[in-house]
């Protein structure tokens, strides 16, 4: 530490399955991170990456820290330790991680250098979500909320619902929800609430949403914005709207609320924010729900884009990112529904299932070594 102290951290990394190809999964930084969890995420990632039908297997990372709590020097000790300890176990044709919670482009930056000075030279695919300046994809920002849009248009056309005005919520301003606000905006869809850990902000006639952002980024919160009614996480999940995107925690729509969410889709941009009793309450009332395997897979997508970019050292233009990401999301929402239908099951049931028999197939077709 700064201090000239020294402090253990414990850390895990976790590969679940590489029957499709080499694993791949974020590392996150929490005090609350534990074995269990980033077992469970391992396996969620496997499926997320075969349901969008990429060349990866799933895996997961995680240091049990508050990132909010370390000097930056202190945290970069801290990734480069905990890379050397990981580093025979990732590689651009085994394992390759990505930024997740509490961790950001400059942690995979640190991770990136420390793997290529102990290997001698720069390797490109070891980490996805790097800075442009060193490897980076031009869309890799905003890919999750784009995917989650792509993956909303799609259910609106089959709802017969025109996004173009259209109301929407979207609790949770980090990454994917502060972007998919925006695409929305962008879309003509009227965004009538947003909300961060602090609390949130409705307007039955839409919000302003790029004067929403630049409040949030000049005062690092939503609280005190003066054009908009301050309303409450568990509120704006109560909300009439045409979509409902839960961007922030997991499980908080769950049996106790889940009777009274008012919206005719929910498309999960975080990991788990539907709980399986609230599913099948959900699905009993017609509200359609678009799953996090689905809804949020155009982080790891556009991870891929980078990896296969780095791999070659011949990078693409944005549009032909978007344009790529676009292809790959509707074919995987396509499936997905066509699944459903064949079925007659729910979206999240008919993407695993799908996931699953893919996953299955490339293990029985490999077969067993030796």
């Amino acid at each position: 530490m700064n201090d000239g102290n020294t402090k253990v951290f414990t850390g895990y990394r976790v590969t679940h399955n590489v029957a499709r190809g080499p694993s791949k999964g974020g590392i996150r930084y929490h005090p609350d991170v534990t074995l269990d969890e980033v077992k469970a995420l391992s396996m969620w990632m496997t499926w997320k990456c075969a349901l969008a039908n990429i060349p990866f297997g799933g895996a997961k990372g995680g240091v049990i820290v508050n990132p909010k709590a370390l000097a930056p020097r202190e945290l970069e000790r801290m990734t480069r330790r905990f890379t050397s300890e990981i580093i025979n176990e990732i590689g651009p044709e085994k394992d390759i991680p990505a930024p997740d919670v509490g961790t950001d482009s400059r942690v995979m930056a640190w991770i990136f250098d420390t793997y290529s000075m102990n290997k001698g030279h720069s390797v490109l695919g070891v980490v996805t979500g790097k800075p442009l300046a060193i490897g980076g994809s031009l869309g890799r920002e905003e890919a999750t909320a784009r995917g989650a849009l792509y993956v909303l248009r799609g259910a609106a056309r089959k709802r017969n619902l025109d996004l173009n005005g259209a109301t929407a919520a979207v609790q949770g301003f980090g990454n994917v929800g502060r972007n998919l606000a925006r695409l929305l905006h962008e879309k003509g869809a009227v965004v009538i609430a947003v909300s961060d850990s602090n609390g949130g902000l409705h307007a039955p006639n839409g919000l302003d949403i790029p004067s929403v952002l630049a409040w949030k980024s000049e005062h690092g919160t939503l609280a005190g914005y003066s054009s908009a009614d301050a309303i409450g996480n568990d509120e704006l999940l109560l909300l009439e709207c045409d979509v409902l995107a839960p961007c922030a925690l997991e499980q908080v729509i769950n049996a106790d609320n889940a009777g009274h969410v008012r919206a005719r889709i929910v498309c999960e941009g975080a990991n788990g924010p539907v709980t399986p009793t609230a599913d099948e309450i959900l699905e009993d009332r017609g509200v359609l729900v678009l799953p996090d395997v689905l809804a949020n897979a155009g982080g790891v997508v556009v991870s891929y884009f980078e990896w296969v970019q780095g791999l070659q050292e011949y990078f693409w233009k944005e549009y032909e990112v978007n344009a790529k990401l676009n292809d790959i999301t509707v074919r995987a929402f396509e499936e997905t529904w066509q699944t459903r239908e064949r079925y007659s099951t729910s979206m999240r049931v008919a993407a695993y299932g799908l996931a699953v028999q893919r996953v299955a197939e490339a293990t029985t077709i490999r077969g067993l070594y030796p």
